[in-house]
């Protein structure tokens, strides 16, 4: 009886540690995209000086939530976190990695504190994270330091060396935005609180479980930093804990938020609860077969398309609007995503996995758009389109489309301050013209006139689409005309989109290879900028002579090699292609229309293989994860689809990194199969029934079936 009892303990046991080793949370590496690239070969040049990395941060941070408390290792440098520094600042308790956020800087002290160098020495040995944790120690302190988070709060822990008087400090005229005022009070006995205001009001509310005694401000010259001091806190060996809630509306909704969130609650109930959440997601894509390094890599990239866009609304509903007024609408509001980067793929991987917080998101927007008068824009273009109509045709209606589809008609037709710039000349000629600027340099400030043309014509495209499903007939003719106004920038003496000055010549001198941040371009070159045309493929290819000649240009796009040219945010090269930035990652697709899909795959493949894992500490991507960008093209990809045209409810089918994959979409599970080892697909079926071309319909995706991808 006993030799049996142990047999069912020790199976048990084997079945809890195989079920503990399946935890895809596990696979998640937050410090992946964290690392900075150095070397010339991998760079593409000779760098002489720091080149962007991901600017990824390595924090604790639930999906798409209001807080993300990760360590500042520099300020003003992307997330803040940079995995080649050597000391650490603080914890904020806001990040995106776009030099900006990083708000509230909190962080644990012990004896005299220096404001100009209170920061502490750390290593990576010492150092280490999961979905909703970190931890560091802190060596100029003897602090080991560690947080967790839920939507709306952070938890921070500090364990002292033995006898350590214990305090913590708040540098809160830092961030990485203009700090225009700050405040903090100590409110009782065991909480403070305060703001810190930048171009938002940031309020925050902390409890500890020691006493306060009192807050002083200790400055040095110019340099000065709040300390709160507790009483007789040497002489207890438990830990310093500390609970903050947040809210971007008042004092008293981040105490609300906190007590709602995290005050009854452990640091390891909140660490394990913060697992639990991303684990549920996570699993929503199940991938087998591959290494362990790849799957480490899709979960991390999977994780990371699912910090941005934030939460800006309280427990109660209560957020402040465009206008600034205390609203509650009914539904969760959220920062605008960043539009000119994800609206590509990342979106709609968003309303794939994640459908109710993109209807809000959607709602948000809306919002904004109502009160400003236009849909959100970012950077160049007006993708807001793009994600409202692809949005709609997969089947998440359930917000005012009318309304949105008032403000999106405003955004095309409308010239005006916060609306497309220079609409006014691009309705009237059809094409942006560049400025005459005799000498430019990479950082010439112009209007990235090709840029905005061709994604002008896009959105219109995105718009026409919604037009068509509202019935809206005229505008949809209009629409789809302009859609073809990328034309008019096509030079066919150079088969290059080239920028034209106002009297219609092409701009000289041209030369395609040298990049600019805002000349013609936006972030990018002739050749980069040039397949571009998702909405009109087989339009584009037609303005070659025949598919032999765009074969043979396409071709130069991946085989004319870079030049050298050092520009912080292009990095990584395959010929002139370049993963480091956003503007061609839809180029490799272009070779599906042309009947050579394996051309593109030899490609995808390659990028799938090298540029997610680089650097000495294979921690480095390419270039910038732009909120997730990045991370999904790489988690579309390895599974075998892919958004070539975001706005159109569909996928391009590509070979998948793994053998199978089952994705849970809202609810319905389709699973994907692939037969064979090869670049080529030869064959495709849904549901035992064949695939004709190489795209899949959502609505097919929907179904539940299985995609088999066979290859040679």
């Amino acid at each position: 009886m006993l030799k049996k009892l142990k047999c069912i303990c020790i199976g048990i046991y084997l079945a809890l540690s195989a079920h503990a080793q399946d935890k895809l949370t596990d696979f998640v590496n937050p410090f992946i995209g964290t690392t900075t690239l150095w070397d010339s070969v991998d760079l593409g040049y000779k760098p002489t000086r720091r080149a962007w990395g991901a600017e990824t941060y390595p924090g604790a941070s639930l999906p798409n939530s209001m807080v993300q408390v990760t360590p500042v290792t520099m300020w003003k440098s992307g997330s803040g976190y940079q995995y080649e520094d050597t000391v650490i600042y603080a914890f904020v308790h806001t990040s995106k990695g776009h030099w900006n956020l990083c708000y509230v800087p909190l962080i644990a002290v012990s004896g005299d504190v220096n404001p100009k160098a209170y920061y502490s020495g750390f290593k990576h040995s010492n150092e280490s994270a999961r979905p909703g944790y970190y931890q560091v120690y802190l060596e100029k302190y003897g602090i080991n330091a560690e947080v967790t988070s839920t939507l709306r709060c952070a938890f921070h822990k500090y364990t002292y060396r033995s006898g350590d008087k214990k305090k913590l400090l708040a540098d809160l005229s830092r961030s990485n935005e203009d700090v225009k005022d700050w405040e903090i009070e100590k409110l009782n006995e065991y909480a403070f609180g305060g703001f810190q205001k930048t171009g938002n009001t940031f309020y925050f509310y902390a409890v500890t479980n020691y006493q306060i005694d009192n807050i002083e401000f200790v400055k040095d010259g110019n340099q000065g930093v709040s300390i709160v001091n507790f009483e007789d806190s040497g002489n207890n060996s438990a830990p310093l804990e500390m609970k903050v809630g947040f809210s971007y509306v008042s004092l008293e909704n981040a105490k609300m938020n906190l007590e709602a969130e995290m005050l009854s609650k452990s640091f390891e109930q909140v660490q394990n609860e913060a697992d639990a959440v991303w684990e549920q997601l996570l699993s929503k894509v199940q991938v087998q077969g591959g290494t362990r390094d790849e799957k480490e890599t899709f979960y991390s990239a999977l994780y990371k398309s699912f910090l941005w866009p934030i939460l800006l609304s309280d427990v109660n509903g209560a957020f402040k609007n465009a206008k600034g007024e205390i609203v509650n609408e009914g539904f969760r509001y959220y920062s605008d995503p960043s539009f000119w980067d994800d609206y590509r793929n990342k979106l709609v991987l968003l309303g794939m996995l994640a459908p109710d917080v993109t209807l809000d998101v959607i709602k948000s927007i809306i919002d904004r758009g109502v009160l400003r008068g236009y849909m959100p824009t970012f950077f160049h273009g007006d993708h807001a389109s793009v994600f409202i109509a692809g949005s709609y045709l997969r089947g998440l209606r359930d917000f005012n489309v009318q309304k949105a589809y008032e403000v999106l008609l405003n955004n095309a037709f409308v010239p005006g301050r916060g609306g497309r710039p220079h609409l006014q000349e691009y309705m009237d000629r059809g094409w942006i013209s560049e400025m005459d600027v005799p000498h430019p340099r990479l950082e010439t400030v112009a209007k990235a006139a090709v840029t905005k043309t061709q994604e002008y014509a896009y959105d219109d495209y995105a718009i026409a689409l919604l037009a068509k499903e509202l019935g809206d007939e005229k505008n949809y003719q209009i629409l789809m005309q302009r859609s073809h106004n990328y034309k008019n920038l096509f030079d066919p003496t150079t088969q290059l989109m080239r920028g034209r000055l106002a009297n219609g010549d092409w701009i000289i001198p041209f030369n395609p290879e040298q990049p600019y941040f805002e000349y013609m371009y936006r972030e990018a070159n002739g050749w980069q900028s040039t397949f571009f045309a998702p909405h009109d493929p087989q339009g584009f290819i037609a303005l070659y002579p025949d598919k032999q000649a765009f074969e043979r240009k396409l071709d130069s796009l991946f085989t004319i090699p870079w030049k050298g040219y050092e520009a912080h945010n292009f990095t990584t090269f395959i010929g002139q292609y370049c993963h480091g930035n956003q503007p061609g990652h839809s180029s490799p697709y272009f070779y599906y229309f042309i009947g050579k899909q394996e051309k593109a795959q030899r490609i995808i493949n390659l990028i799938l293989t090298k540029y997610y894992r680089m650097g000495p500490e294979r921690l480095a991507y390419a270039g910038m994860d732009d909120a997730g960008e990045m991370s999904s093209w790489y988690v579309l990809n390895a599974i075998g689809l892919y958004t070539y045209s975001p706005a159109d409810p569909e996928y391009l089918i590509t070979v998948p990194l793994f053998n199978k994959v089952v994705f849970d979409l809202q609810g319905s599970k389709f699973t994907i199969v692939k037969k064979g080892k090869g670049e080529k697909i030869i064959g495709l079926t849904y549901g035992n029934r064949k695939v004709d071309g190489y795209t899949i319909l959502h609505s097919q995706l929907q179904q539940g079936k299985t995609l088999v991808i066979q290859t040679e």
